[in-house]
């Protein structure tokens, strides 16, 4: 296992966080709880001390499985849970205000089963109210004792200003890069410059299109988020596009004799040497697949291949 101590704190990582959106239970197609379980036992034997959920994720479901997988080694690892999408009354709305920070982080706590949270993060911004209050709220949780640092997601470097002068402050940003997206990928390289904060990708796999286990033949139940248009990995030019990149993937994968899906997420590590890769797990076998990018690298010609097909994909959709 590869391990980094993310920027203004002591918290040392894995470069590999398990992403607890399948954990809620909801648009994933097939999730068993029991397989939650087994892949977090799995994560932790083989090094994994980095876990990721969020509020919304099963409406809290998220953060219950992953307490419950975690039992007595919540000391062992570093737990980020997200706050800021309030869901209720058939809708869904952005909520950063103090009062609703406060009362999310205590949900948070009862889910999780912990008296504090590792990292506590800005899902995403609501402009409604200024950041100067959210962060304020942040330090004033942060000498309670209820978080130990906070970061931020889905932020672009055409909306960081308004945290400049907080820099220092937060320690991680999140936001959606792979090989088949890449269009925050300066946004990330800024934010980690400017704002000193590590950064961390989500869709790391594409939603699952660079595991190498789907094709145009794929169809996705209606209880799969997956089956829906939104999801243009999987639909039309895009799907055709991405499975291009994944038969380099697949070439580059039986070179190392690694799983395609561990090629995709090396490749992040590799372009990105101080980040961290996200990617939700459901089973055990997807999680050792994705740790097989650890400790290794890619060579230089496969990662221009791999920087050449996506490109040409990318301008091409």
């Amino acid at each position: 296992m590869e391990y980094l101590t993310l920027k203004n704190s002591d918290l040392k990582v894995s470069r590999f966080c398990m992403g607890g959106c399948p954990m809620g239970g909801y648009g994933w197609g097939n999730v068993q709880e029991n397989e939650l379980l087994d892949a977090i036992h799995a994560a932790l034997d083989v090094g994994v001390n980095f876990f990721d959920t969020a509020d919304t994720y099963g409406l809290g479901q998220s953060e219950i499985t992953l307490a419950k997988g975690l039992g007595n080694r919540r000391k062992d690892v570093v737990i980020q849970s997200k706050f800021g999408v309030r869901v209720g009354g058939g809708k869904t709305v952005y909520d950063n205000s103090p009062a609703y920070i406060e009362a999310a982080l205590n949900e948070s706590l009862k889910r999780l089963n912990t008296d504090y949270i590792d990292v506590y993060t800005i899902h995403y911004r609501n402009p409604e109210t200024p950041i100067g209050e959210v962060v304020e709220t942040l330090l004033r949780l942060r000498d309670s004792g209820k978080i130990r640092y906070f970061g931020l997601s889905n932020i672009t470097a055409e909306t960081m200003a308004e945290l400049l002068p907080y820099k220092g402050l937060f320690v991680n940003c999140q936001n959606e890069y792979s090989l088949a997206c890449r269009k925050y990928e300066a946004d990330l390289e800024i934010l980690q410059n400017d704002l000193r904060v590590t950064p961390l990708t989500w869709g790391s796999l594409g939603q699952g299109i660079l595991t190498g286990k789907y094709d145009r033949n794929t169809v996705f139940g209606k209880d799969d988020r997956r089956s829906r248009d939104i999801y243009v990995n999987f639909h039309g030019e895009k799907l055709e596009q991405n499975l291009l990149i994944v038969d380099v993937l697949r070439e580059i994968a039986a070179v190392h004799n690694k799983s395609i899906a561990s090629c995709a997420i090396r490749y992040i590590l590799d372009k990105m040497p101080e980040s961290v890769v996200l990617a939700g797990v459901k089973r055990t076998e997807q999680l050792l697949s994705n740790v097989e990018a650890m400790d290794w690298k890619l060579g230089s010609d496969e990662q221009n291949k791999l920087e050449e097909v996506s490109f040409r994909c990318l301008k091409s959709f």
